[in-house]
């Protein structure tokens, strides 16, 4: 009888539908260990593509543009290796917490019109703007990560701008 009424009333068809996405969520999942290498080796990618556009910087006629396509390819491998250590919704979520959000809206805008900017208008002196903007919005972003360290830096700069 208990089950007539569970199915009656849909409560089986929403416990099944429960048990196939905690089934795929299950599958889905990664290991500790294959988490932590996929944040290294995305890291390391990032890390390297940052590396590689500031030496670009020196070669003539193109290093501007190299620059500014390696620096903003690392810094989109660095943000996306820490999805492996969270994972894709969870770090979703925290991008766009109440105290990321604008760090976060602002980091990819500058981004976007990065690249706009070497490719699209091809002003590269606009492009440079952005990657000012870029370096200084993920570092306001990666700090939000620090307890307090957001305001240990505004007090910090307010001191020096004494």
């Amino acid at each position: 009888m208990d089950k007539l009424k569970s199915v009656l009333s849909g409560e089986e068809a929403r416990s099944e539908d429960r048990n196939v996405i905690q089934a795929v969520n299950e599958a889905s999942t990664l290991g500790w260990g294959t988490r932590l290498k996929g944040f290294v080796a995305c890291f390391v990618v990032g890390a390297a593509c940052t590396l590689l556009g500031v030496c670009s910087l020196f070669i003539p006629r193109i290093g501007i543009t190299l620059f500014i396509v390696f620096y903003t390819f690392g810094n989109i491998c660095t943000l996306g290796s820490t999805m492996f250590l969270l994972g894709p919704m969870k770090q979703l979520k925290k991008m766009c917490d109440r105290t990321r959000a604008l760090a976060t809206a602002i980091m990819i805008t500058c981004l976007v019109l990065t690249l706009c900017a070497a490719f699209w208008w091809k002003n590269f002196g606009l492009a440079l703007l952005f990657v000012i903007l870029q370096i200084l919005s993920f570092t306001w972003y990666s700090l939000s990560y620090i307890p307090c360290a957001r305001e240990a830096l505004m007090k910090l700069l307010s001191m020096c701008v004494r």
